[in-house]
């Protein structure tokens, strides 16, 4: 057994074909699509390859492939907070603690000889597709987001990490909750008070409205855990990713006196129409996947922003019961996903809204100056 670095075409094959093989027999699980993740791990379809110092790594075993991992270097998530942080994610690996300590001891290594001595993940390519699912592993995998099996947890754990943040998931079924009258009556107070206007995104101006939305997030997650200023790059990057499965009336921003102050993107859950597509458009894929695609009856709250001097307004339970608008009647299942544990004002505004927490994500952390 050794730890390689990826150096050659086949193997980057065999790094993105590692979960098709591991979870191949895992009933939950929906492969992604192979061309998309070719994409994800190409620095000339990916900023943050772009950008950042990084390695692949697998662990081979003679022909067969027992684990892989990604290990970089954000350098503007590290200026914008002043920290000294490596991390590591695209984290699969056989049920062997000699192999994961293996992999990520090279992981180590390599962020050491660049001086950094604290090791956070798993953080993966994906916007914000952090940490591992440590509770609720009874669902299909969802949009940017991790789905791995529970050993994983244990993995890291043997391997010196801790705990270091837990991002939530709550969901209702719309079908299933009834928007109080007194919800009702405080939309509409709030909508006279602050001369709001709430508007879907505009196809026909996507860059405007792109560029409001980066704005918008930028201002609204200052001093947020583990989130730093997103650029324009990134921005135009996740909107060419997302531009073919968004429902533009399920991306609002909010005005005030004509001036842009919030915004939500509420995302279909793709994975429902990938299923039994094995990865793969061709042949037939691709109009499977099409036909699908109008049929998605879940949908994630992926992203909301209010700017500082209206939050704490109840802006955002505005922004959700206005997507509850547009959903019910619907037969739809919607997760509000992530929210830091430490969220607890969002976390009571969901709540209220019916939503139950239903997944727990954990980000880990080592200070590699303390040996396992």
């Amino acid at each position: 057994m050794k730890v390689i670095p990826v150096k050659t075409s086949r193997q980057m094959r065999s790094f993105i074909n590692l979960p098709y093989q591991l979870y191949e027999n895992n009933p939950l699980w929906v492969p992604p699509l192979r061309l998309e993740q070719k994409r994800l791990f190409t620095a000339d379809n990916n900023v943050l390859l772009r950008k950042s110092p990084f390695r692949f790594y697998l662990v081979m075993d003679g022909r067969s492939c027992l684990g892989r991992a990604a290990v970089f270097i954000d350098l503007d998530y590290n200026a914008h907070w002043g920290e000294n942080v490596g991390f590591f994610g695209s984290f699969e690996c056989v049920e062997q603690h000699h192999v994961a300590s293996a992999l990520l001891g090279e992981c180590e290594a390599w962020l050491k000889q660049r001086d950094i001595h604290v090791f956070r993940g798993p953080i993966n390519f994906e916007s914000q597709n952090w940490g591992l699912i440590c509770e609720g592993f009874d669902s299909l995998p969802r949009i940017m987001a991790p789905f791995n099996p529970p050993y994983y947890n244990d993995l890291l754990l043997n391997c010196g990490f801790v705990k270091v943040k837990d991002l939530q998931a709550f969901g209702v079924h719309v079908a299933d909750y009834q928007i109080p009258e007194r919800f009702e009556r405080h939309r509409d107070r709030l909508c006279r008070k602050y001369q709001l206007r709430i508007r879907p995104i505009r196809m026909n101006a996507l860059v405007e409205d792109v560029r409001i939305l980066l704005e918008l997030n930028n201002r609204s997650v200052v001093g947020n855990w583990g989130v730093a200023p997103v650029s324009l790059d990134e921005a135009e990057m996740i909107a060419r990713s997302l531009k073919d499965i968004i429902r533009p009336e399920l991306v609002l921003i909010i005005e005030a006196k004509g001036i842009p102050i919030a915004f939500l993107i509420v995302l279909p859950e793709i994975f429902n129409a990938l299923h039994g597509l094995r990865g793969r458009l061709f042949p037939f894929g691709l109009f499977k996947l099409m036909s699908r695609l109008k049929k998605i009856n879940e949908f994630r709250f992926w992203a909301l922003g209010i700017v500082p001097e209206y939050q704490r307004r109840g802006i955002d339970s505005l922004l959700y019961l206005t997507a509850y608008d547009i959903l019910q009647g619907q037969d739809v299942y919607v997760e509000a996903n992530y929210i830091l544990e430490d969220n607890f004002a969002m976390k009571d505004a969901v709540i209220k809204l019916g939503m139950k927490k239903v997944r727990t994500y954990r980000v880990y952390e080592k200070d590699m100056h303390i040996e396992a």
